[in-house]
């Protein structure tokens, strides 16, 4: 009797084995879809980010970084001003002594005087110089920034032309920044006058030039020569 009871046992555990382990393939399955569906949106997300960078310019990243820290510099002059502090003593004070040094041989290397060696170096210097001078509106950056969101940022689809008016200061600025320079050009220009009264010993510019270096280191010994030739009683 008690065998056939274990008999008619079996198949309803063994049912409900094979029940348990069909279950626990179906969840398994659910959490693998799951996970595909969760990595496959990661994905897109990532390739849609990849996307968005590879639009923004080659120096984006330096910018944005630029104008985060000018604005927390902006941000703790603020707050200095509204303690009575002086910032730049406070930020002396922040600073180590280590790091005062390297950035000081940091600056001494970064823009040496090496004096004029060709017209690209001078431009160059020129360009850095002026954009030294640039102060950025960041009242005005944080407008545009609530105003026009990303698309303050433009990529290679964004059209700029026609978008942007310059603010009648910034014209002002620069054409005040334009006449100072043609000021300060005209001021150390070395093009000298011509004298109508010289005589013209040469053919060309480069010529005249040359004439001019030779006078200056040989003239004084040719001096009785070109006297002599002018007079007629050279020998």
């Amino acid at each position: 009797g008690s065998s056939g009871s274990e008999d008619e046992a079996r198949p309803g555990t063994a049912a409900a084995a094979a029940a348990q382990k069909r279950e626990e393939r179906l969840r398994k399955f659910r959490e693998l879809h799951m996970k595909r569906n969760e990595a496959r949106k990661l994905n897109h997300q990532e390739v849609v980010e990849e996307d968005k960078r590879l639009k923004l310019p080659a120096n984006w990243e330096a910018k944005k970084a630029r104008l985060e820290w000018e604005l927390k510099v902006e941000e703790k002059k603020k707050e200095c001003a509204a303690r009575g502090e002086d910032y730049e003593r406070v930020k002396l004070l922040e600073i180590s002594a280590e790091d005062a040094e390297r950035w000081e041989r940091k600056k001494r290397r970064k823009n040496p005087d090496l004096g004029f060696s060709d017209y690209a170096a001078a431009q160059l210097r020129q360009y850095q110089r002026l954009t030294r001078q640039i102060k950025p509106d960041l009242e005005q950056y944080e407008k545009l920034k609530e105003q026009y969101g990303e698309a303050l940022y433009p990529t290679s689809d964004s059209l700029l032309h026609g978008t942007h008016v310059p603010s009648k200061e910034g014209v002002d600025r620069m054409v005040a920044d334009l006449e100072k320079q043609i000021e300060k050009r005209e001021k150390y220009s070395r093009r000298r006058p011509y004298n109508d009264d010289a005589d013209i010993d040469y053919i060309n510019e480069r010529n005249a030039k040359f004439n001019k270096k030779a006078e200056r280191f040989y003239g004084k010994y040719t001096a009785e020569i070109k006297q002599n030739l002018e007079r007629g009683t050279a020998v």
